[in-house]
């Protein structure tokens, strides 16, 4: 469903010049999970936005559902990879009542009006219809967070580019967007891939995982390598070290 060879993103010009990822190289099959962990400022999350189309400074391939995308996107392009940001409180409009949050990405790339998308949007996710009319800041950021990947989903792709989704979250509703998540891939066949820098999140959700390093992949981690803190790098192992990863129940 993916597969990215030799992406290199630099940002600046002349002396100011900063290659922020360095030539990385990978796959990921229909359905797959694949994570990509790392600490902050490592490259991870300017990765997902070249996959999604909204970083066009990348040089390389990239390939999705075996298609070659360029840095700018085409609209059937566009809708092939959906991405759910970090802060569930910045990325959905604070005016916008939930109903024209989830028929937004609909009416943008002229598939329709969107209304008739918003209740059965809600539903999946675990939400009240009702929800529709209300505005952001009357909903808790578990809730808003089911909604930003309600919108995600409005336009059907294939793909969920996730960045950190659960970061933003207290630890009690964590486990509930990972779950809800877990559940919509099994529904749907999605293809996902994770950007975090927590260990147990990868390991709750991921199949492989691949280690970032100052914009670079320094190890692939299998998921019996996850769960039995197993490594191949000595950064992994710093990675490890500083969590704690509860086996999967």
């Amino acid at each position: 469903m993916i597969d990215v060879k030799e992406l290199s993103v630099s940002f600046g010009q002349g002396e100011g010049r900063k290659q922020v990822v360095k030539s990385v190289s990978f796959s990921v099959g229909k359905g797959e999970t694949l994570g990509i962990v790392g600490e902050s400022g490592c490259g991870k999350s300017t990765v997902l936005r070249s996959l999604a189309g909204l970083d066009r400074h990348w040089q390389g391939t990239i390939s999705l559902n075996g298609n070659p995308v360029d840095p700018e996107r085409t609209k059937e392009q566009l809708l092939l990879a959906q991405m759910v940001f970090q802060d569930p409180y910045s990325s959905i409009h604070p005016r916008h009542r939930i109903e024209r949050v989830l028929a937004e990405p609909v009416r943008a790339m002229k598939k329709g009006e969107g209304w008739d998308r918003v209740a059965p949007a809600l539903q999946q996710v675990g939400l009240p219809t009702g929800f529709a009319e209300r505005f952001p800041h009357q909903l808790s950021g578990g809730q808003r967070q089911r909604v930003a990947i309600a919108r995600a989903l409005m336009l059907e792709p294939e793909i969920l580019l996730l960045d950190e989704p659960t970061s933003a979250l207290d630890v009690s509703v964590q486990a509930e967007v990972l779950n809800l998540l877990c559940d919509l891939r099994d529904q749907r066949g999605l293809t996902y891939v994770l950007v975090s820098h927590d260990l147990s999140v990868i390991a709750h959700m991921c199949d492989r995982v691949l280690v970032m390093q100052n914009g670079s992949f320094v190890d692939e981690l299998t998921k019996d390598d996850l769960q039995q803190g197993k490594t191949h790098h000595p950064y992994s192992q710093m990675l490890f070290d500083a969590t704690v990863i509860t086996p999967e129940r």
